[in-house]
């Protein structure tokens, strides 16, 4: 078969909310020539608010049902609750490439120079000893200042079904990480939640001062492009046309998400 012929390899995006978006969006950006299926598990949004043991049971099964409607070559994980306790698991689950999300904190220390870094997240990933392991091993000698908000993601989610978000709204989110007294700025800010980069221009304007802003976004581009080349899988020349975005529940907000849905070039909607 001539390689016209090739179908273009696929890479799901896997979440419960629609922050897995963002990294929709790096890899438009980074891999234009590969199909994008972007599978969401709203009916168990969010996944911050669930114990271990059934997270990771849940994203077992969800997985299994979106894999079987939209077979992938490379698989996602687009959240950092969902990677930072069930990645193992489904790793030994799945004969396909597993990539996790985690927050940003190694590229974020090596970026800062004042050596003082701010990490937004959920709650949940504030807490994890996880992020905790990530800032011992990559930011010693940094001043990690570490904030978590539910809110933000509820802002994302609405901003993307068409809600005007005012950066004034953000304000009183971020001002904890620019309160700190005598020491040096802060100078970098983890966006550490998916959902987080798509309020990026509103955080900016929310800002007090100009910031680097980090996230995992274009890392796990490369590292897709790395793992398709690992597998011999060939991105089209051309980019490539619409999209699936696939949900585990049917409801009526999906309605007011096409627009956002269309723009980050997936088209088809459907349900597991």
């Amino acid at each position: 078969m001539s390689s016209s012929h090739t179908p273009p390899p696929r890479i799901l995006v896997f979440d419960s909310g629609v922050g897995g978006l963002s990294i929709v969006a790096e890899m438009r950006r980074h891999l234009p020539g590969v199909e994008m299926i972007f599978a969401s598990d709203n009916a168990a949004f969010p996944y911050g608010t669930k114990g271990e043991a059934e997270l990771c049971e849940r994203i077992d099964i969800i997985l299994h049902r979106f894999l079987q409607i939209a077979p992938a070559d490379i698989v996602v994980v687009g959240c950092n609750t969902a990677s930072t306790l069930a990645l193992p698991r489904i790793r030994d689950q799945f004969d396909i490439p597993i990539i996790g999300v985690v927050p940003a904190i190694k590229p974020a220390a090596a970026a800062s120079t004042n050596k003082v870094i701010g990490v937004l997240a959920t709650p949940a990933t504030v807490q994890r000893p996880y992020t905790q392991d990530l800032i011992e091993e990559f930011a010693q000698g940094c001043r990690v200042i570490l904030q978590g908000s539910s809110e933000l993601v509820h802002l994302a989610e609405a901003k993307l079904r068409g809600e005007t978000i005012h950066p004034d709204r953000l304000k009183p989110i971020l001002a904890p990480l620019f309160e700190a007294s005598a020491g040096p700025q802060l100078d970098t800010l983890v966006l550490a939640c998916t959902h987080f980069p798509l309020l990026k221009e509103e955080l900016i304007s929310a800002c007090p001062y100009p910031v680097e802003w980090i996230d995992s976004g274009e890392a796990i581009a490369r590292r897709a492009a790395y793992l398709l080349q690992q597998q011999q899988l060939t991105p089209a020349a051309t980019t490539c046309g619409s999209g699936v975005a696939l949900f585990s529940r049917q409801c009526p907000s999906i309605e007011q998400l096409k627009p956002a849905l269309r723009n980050f070039g997936l088209e088809t909607i459907q349900y597991s």
